[in-house]
């Protein structure tokens, strides 16, 4: 149920509406942005809503049921507002997302809330992209629940894991730079491998702040499983974990944590239905 205040109720019922759409957005970096459909600035609560070219949100689907509700916000990608870069970077995702009209000749008015949630899916096509808006109901569509595999189940320094990533964690700088995926440090001390798998974290350089999972590591040499969205510099500072392959031999001889190992690495598997005597 919708609570209105008694100036926008009256506003509601003329003829003459000067309605326009309004959504805030909150990076998980503390960023946040406003935007409307109207063509000039809006103010409200003390923050700036920017106009965007474009700026169109979907019809909004709801039920009285547990299905997901529908929304979707599509607009032109701006240099000075939301950058591809950014987006393809992942520094929009699980971002929180406020929907509402209000009065943009009255913004004191209040504001006529449609929805609310966390962004989704982000797709871009040519100069446009088109957000998903997520509630409360998308939760109720995912599983729970484990199923038995021989790999662990446990996210590495998780809370069921219990590996204290400070001792294998380490800074270094990127000394040599093949591509916006591919570099490489000198004088790396760990083994081939060590960090495969791992997250590696900028602290300096144009991607600071962006994670990223290493794919490959090898002789000091890096190669991440997504490229950045901005050129690796000589010098750019980072932080790197050990990756983890979740098989017990490596939970037992690389991080000695056998004990709370999260799989089940001698159930018998589909393979074994063809055991049987007379086979060999």
């Amino acid at each position: 149920m919708k609570t209105l205040s008694q100036d926008l109720k009256a506003h509601l019922q003329q003829d003459l509406l000067t309605l326009c759409w309004c959504w805030r957005l909150v990076r998980r970096d503390g960023i946040s942005l406003g935007f409307t459909t109207h063509d000039r600035p809006v103010i409200h609560d003390h923050f700036t809503y920017q106009p965007v070219d474009g700026f169109l949100p979907s019809a909004v689907s709801s039920s009285h049921g547990l299905n997901v509700d529908n929304l979707e916000v599509s607009a032109v990608v701006s240099s000075g507002a939301i950058r591809r870069e950014d987006i393809l970077a992942g520094r929009y995702d699980h971002a929180r997302v406020e929907v509402f009209q209000l009065n943009w000749a009255a913004p004191e008015q209040g504001r006529i809330r449609h929805r609310s949630g966390w962004v989704g899916e982000v797709s871009v096509e040519d100069h446009h992209f088109i957000a998903e808006i997520r509630g409360l109901t998308q939760k109720l569509q995912q599983k729970i629940g484990e199923i038995c595999s021989p790999e662990c189940r446990a996210e590495l320094g998780g809370p069921r894991c219990h590996v204290d990533l400070a001792r294998f964690t380490r800074t270094g700088q990127a000394s040599a730079v093949t591509d916006r995926q591919t570099f490489s440090e000198a004088a790396a001390p760990e083994a081939d491998s060590w960090f495969t798998y791992g997250l590696l974290r900028w602290i300096t350089g144009a991607n600071a702040g962006l994670v990223r999972e290493v794919k490959s590591y090898a002789g000091g040499s890096y190669q991440l499983y997504d490229p950045l969205p901005d050129d690796i510099r000589t010098g750019d500072v980072f932080k790197v974990q050990a990756g983890c392959d979740k098989r017990a031999a490596t939970c037992r001889n690389k991080f000695n944590n056998f004990v709370n190992f999260r799989g089940e690495p001698r159930l018998p598997g589909h393979d074994s239905l063809y055991y049987y005597p007379g086979l060999k």
